[in-house]
């Protein structure tokens, strides 16, 4: 096949650069910062003295129930998305079902506006909600890769789109920073944190439209058949993995890629409660180290792909996992802003570059066929279901020790086992 025209592919990284705002606003920087500090209760002095909140008639750590919220909408996708992705795949509408998710995720974060102290259940809710549109269009998003790009092109485009994500991101992030920090027209802190949710939410939708207009709907590949909507979807995902049982690259690729998920995307997910409550970074600084993560990390993208051109997707994959491991130590014992800053600079190279070699070297090992959509959504249930894991352990860790640096230890295991299964898989390409 022909890489498609670059009025499709730019449509396409497009989309990154649009929902990628509610990754960074949302999920990394200032609704957690915003989160920590509305479920801290203080003392007189205004110092922090505990982290806990009612939620459902339960007490949780503010945190654990924060890994607990977002592994329950990755839970909600791993389980809807396959039925999703099989009607996809049948009716050729890809496109309605991504457009869907935009609108949900981006009216979530519009929620999200009237977030406060007052109403944690609006702000689980809304964190949920936008979690969810946010995965589940991705799933369809992923899908569109290996029928608008080349198999030779598929690291470059993949990395053109992390990289556009980060970079509009950042810009949104910028906007945003302006008002938490100089809180301009009489506003506070916390009326600036909730009019960055509002405005993520708008460039989000605003963004997608780009993407929207120039993506193709797709084109069905077989006859839809009405009665089997609930359970063809997990008929396509048993017919994927049986077809990856019978290619012992991919079968070990999809191994490890479940095993490193886990500790990359907690990672991910939970580093602003984790800088916010175990190294003290005051809400400014945590901002501003954040942002440098996603700066390093349009870098990293790029460096990845042109090393996988050099040494090959497991080599670099290997590698890159092997610096997860090297962070997760580090974490345990990082104490300091500087030490944080320096942690914070090696994620950024490392984090882009595994989540879009991933995606990449999957696409060029999963074998060929017009049912991209159901192997995505494969692969996104992958995904999810190890978000789901990483999360949930991360949170009951932290919840049953009292401490959130015990969990570490959960991630470095995750990310041990992925290495050995990218090692088994570097063994099986050296075969073929």
């Amino acid at each position: 096949m022909q890489t498609a025209p670059k009025k499709v592919i730019n449509a396409w990284a497009m989309y990154d650069w649009g929902n990628s705002a509610y990754n960074l606003v949302i999920t990394t920087t200032i609704f957690p910062a915003y989160y920590d500090a509305i479920t801290s209760t203080k003392d007189a002095s205004g110092n922090i003295i505990s982290h806990k909140v009612h939620f459902l008639g339960r007490e949780f750590q503010s945190a654990s129930l924060y890994n607990y919220s977002l592994a329950f909408a990755y839970l909600i996708i791993a389980l809807i998305s396959p039925i999703l992705s099989s009607i996809a795949d049948y009716r050729g509408n890809k496109k309605a079902f991504m457009q869907f998710f935009c609108y949900l995720g981006s009216i979530a974060c519009c929620i999200l506006f009237w977030f406060d102290n007052s109403s944690l259940s609006l702000g689980i809710a809304g964190c949920i909600l936008g979690a969810v549109g946010y995965c589940g269009s991705l799933v369809f998003y992923n899908s569109y890769l290996p029928e608008i790009a080349a198999e030779q092109d598929r690291d470059r485009i993949s990395a053109k789109g992390f990289a556009y994500g980060y970079i509009g991101s950042v810009i949104l992030q910028l906007i945003c920073f302006v008002f938490v920090l100089l809180t301009p027209f009489g506003m506070t802190t916390g009326s600036a944190s909730q009019l960055s949710f509002l405005l993520t939410g708008i460039w989000w939708f605003g963004f997608s439209q780009i993407t929207f207009a120039r993506l193709p709907k797709g084109t069905p590949v077989k006859e839809f058949q009405p009665s089997n909507i609930i359970t063809n979807g997990f008929k396509e995902l048993a017919k994927v993995w049986n077809q990856a049982k019978q290619m012992p690259l991919l079968k070990r690729y999809l191994l490890a890629f479940f095993l490193y998920s886990m500790g990359v995307q907690t990672v991910m997910l939970a580093a602003t409660l984790f800088a916010s409550q175990e190294i003290r970074l005051p809400e400014s600084k945590l901002i501003i180290s954040l942002l440098i993560i996603q700066i390093v990390a349009i870098a990293g993208a790029y460096i990845m792909a042109k090393l996988s051109d050099k040494f090959g997707n497991i080599k670099v994959l290997m590698f890159t996992v092997s610096l997860w491991i090297g962070i997760c130590v580090s974490a345990y014992y990082t104490t300091t802003e500087i030490q944080f800053y320096i942690l914070a600079t090696v994620v950024g190279l490392v984090m882009g570059g595994i989540q879009s070699l991933s995606r990449s070297t999957y696409s060029k090992i999963m074998p060929p066929t017009h049912d991209t959509a159901s192997f995505f959504s494969f692969y996104d249930v992958t995904e999810k279901v190890a978000i789901v894991i990483g999360m949930f352990s991360f949170g009951f860790v932290h919840e049953i020790t009292g401490n959130m640096r015990n969990a570490i230890f959960a991630l470095i295991v995750f990310f041990l086992l992925g290495l050995i299964f990218l090692f088994s898989a570097l063994k099986k390409t050296s075969h073929r």
